[in-house]
């Protein structure tokens, strides 16, 4: 759900490392993210996801 790359760019321009289990957490996280917004626009008797749903 993520790339791993982006996101070890990103910590390395703030001075970070990433940690063997961050990439695993932050796509779980981003999954969650995801599975919300979608029940929302379907609550919303919608069929397309929009960043209002976030």
């Amino acid at each position: 759900m993520i790339v791993q790359s982006h996101v070890k760019e990103v910590l390395a321009k703030m001075g970070l490392r990433c940690g063997g289990d961050f990439c695993d957490a932050l796509a779980k996280k981003c999954e969650g993210l995801v599975k919300d917004a979608a029940s929302r626009c379907k609550e919303n008797k919608r069929q397309t996801v929009y960043g209002c749903d976030c």
